[in-house]
């Protein structure tokens, strides 16, 4: 059984699940150094990406499409295309299930998905269900047999639990409070650095914003202090906001801003921005303390997924809580993961609950023809690690399967190593970053708890750990303004290679943590090929495939900017 997943709105993308296991799960943005968040406007793409992997639309059994927002009623929605050069408009499933209802799952079928000249019917599932499946059928629960709560937090909607039954019954437990995922992107646009970015009039472009803010914003915030004593303010400007949403999540907003000067006083910025993610965070908390207070009580397994659940603040008050048996948060929450959970949607209805699947599943290397004024040479990993440590230069590493998700985890990064103290500070300036944004730590999973605070197991760097004090001075480049770190911890079976990598450093420097951040130009998804990277030419060394790159003497060696947004480079229409 073939089951094809699709996303066709932003951060678009393309999943193959065959027999219960995945094949691949392909996003428009890491092809072609599309913009980040690309949607899909043109079904052509869906044929050209499953033909890349051997496959022809009329191989597949079934094909799954991610519900979107409809007209306001609960309605099915409707997903504006094309298909060679003709406009269309494709019925999805609506955003998530009514409000007030206790059944989650509805499976709508459809028909004219028109697809290499043929049509075929499809099936669609609510986009917040996508996320349940994507976040529950990849989990270790899952494997186990074991029930699930799930919270889904995403920008359009407030954060709902739901109780995933192993027998395959799904139950909506409602939502926590009315304030919609967007509600932390939506507050810091009212305040520097980030205000100078009000949202353009363009849907997509206020849809972008947002999802380009809210990351920025969580690093941003660590230049701050939590002010707990303005979290009563906050409480009554969320009580006066309104029930719906997304108009409360920009009320209150609005009104931070209008009453800064009466309700917040003294507080900075970053200050304001810290306070309130961690309010939120709190909210978080309480209002799933009253919802296992009615079902079920503590000690349940919880996943997370939605937008939200990229916040490593908010998954690490999580499962440092004690309120949940175990914590699981998939590297793919946002709607990277949505293709993947609509075919995860469809294999639950079939009757597996559990996905086989591993992150390296994104798109194969390109073999596009390298451009001159580089040599290479042969280069295992321990002579790669011999280049880190000796040169103390950063290596972009392009090799094998893209990860999922939004994370660099090995195979599309840039390594380095991370004893000096300017590391940071040089990778953000080649990376067009601002200086306050954190370089990620990569180390071996039997050592972090020695390096990092809890440093449990996280191989997708998605909650924080603090630098244990003896080690600030080691590893500085991985130190974020506020002493914490977004780890990711690798192991043999998991990541051989980068396990290699790090093993033969830790010989070298006695150091078993290097620096890790994404490889793409500034706004693209990951490098598809060796021949971007050398175009950026962002670092003198590339390494691929047991073969480093390096840029000849007399070479540029200044980093390329992004290639230009234009439709034909993004996939983007002129309007977005």
């Amino acid at each position: 059984m073939l089951i094809c997943g699709l996303k066709l709105t932003h951060d678009a993308g393309v999943a193959v699940v065959k027999d219960g296991e995945l094949v691949f799960s392909i996003e428009v943005e890491k092809l072609a150094n599309r913009r980040r968040y690309s949607p899909m406007h043109d079904l052509d793409q869906v044929v050209g990406i499953l033909a890349a992997e051997g496959f022809e639309p009329g191989d597949i059994d079934r094909f799954v499409i991610d519900g979107w927002m409809g007209d306001g009623d609960g309605g099915p929605a409707g997903l504006a295309t094309c298909s060679e050069g003709r406009p269309l408009t494709l019925r999805a499933a609506p955003y998530h299930e009514p409000v007030g209802a206790r059944e989650a799952v509805s499976r709508l079928e459809f028909g004219g998905l028109p697809l290499g000249g043929r049509s075929y019917r499809y099936s669609s599932y609510a986009h917040a269900v996508d996320h349940l499946y994507s976040a529950y059928c990849t989990s270790p629960f899952a494997e186990r047999g074991e029930d699930a709560l799930v919270l889904i937090w995403d920008a359009g909607m407030a954060p709902r639990l739901y109780h995933v039954r192993a027998a395959g019954q799904v139950e909506a437990l409602g939502a926590l409070f009315p304030l919609a995922g967007s509600a932390f992107a939506s507050f810091s646009l009212r305040f520097e650095p980030f205000r100078r970015r009000v949202p353009p009039s363009g849907r997509a472009e206020r849809v972008t914003t947002h999802l380009e803010v809210a990351g920025k914003a969580m690093a941003f915030a660590g230049l701050g202090t939590v002010e707990p004593g303005a979290f009563g303010a906050f409480d009554d400007i969320v009580r006066a906001a309104g029930p719906l949403p997304r108009p409360a999540a920009l009320a209150v907003a609005e009104q931070a801003e209008a009453r800064r000067a009466e309700l917040f006083r003294g507080l900075s910025e970053a200050d304001l921005i810290a306070t309130y993610q961690a309010y939120l965070g709190e909210l978080l908390l309480a209002g799933l303390r009253r919802k296992l207070d009615a079902h079920g009580g503590p000690g349940q397994n919880l996943c997370v997924a939605g937008g939200c659940a990229l916040n490593i603040k908010w998954n690490s008050s999580l499962r440092r809580s004690g309120l949940f048996h175990a914590v699981w948060v998939p590297p793919f929450p946002n709607d990277s993961g949505s293709a993947l959970g609509a075919a995860c949607a469809e294999l639950a209805h079939l009757g597996t609950a559990a996905l086989s699947w591993e992150v390296y599943s994104g798109p194969r290397l390109d073999r596009t023809p390298t451009p001159p004024g580089w040599r290479s040479r042969p280069c295992d990993e321990t002579e790669l690690a011999r280049v880190l440590h000796e040169e103390d230069e950063p290596v972009t590493v392009v090799d094998g399967r893209a990860e999922l998700g939004p994370r660099a985890l090995g195979n599309r990064s840039i390594l380095s190593a991370p004893v000096s103290p300017g590391m940071k500070d040089r990778l953000n300036e080649i990376k067009h970053r601002s200086g306050y944004r954190p370089v990620a730590p990569v180390c071996l999973e039997s050592r972090a708890a020695e390096i990092f605070d809890p440093g449990l197991p996280d191989p997708y760097m998605l909650f924080d750990h603090v630098v244990r004090a003896g080690w600030t001075a080691r590893v500085p480049a991985v130190l974020h303004v506020d002493g914490t770190a977004r780890l990711q911890t690798v192991t043999a079976g998991r990541q051989p290679v980068l396990a290699r990598v790090l093993q033969a450093y830790e010989r070298l420097s006695g150091i078993p943590v290097l620096c890790n951040t994404s490889a793409n130009f500034n706004g693209s998804g990951f490098f598809p090929d060796l021949a971007s990277a050398m175009r950026w030419n962002g670092t003198r060394h590339i390494w691929s495939e047991g073969v480093l790159h390096t840029r000849r003497c007399g070479a540029p060696s200044r980093a390329e900017p992004s290639p230009p947004a234009s439709p034909a480079a993004t996939g983007l229409s002129p309007e977005d």
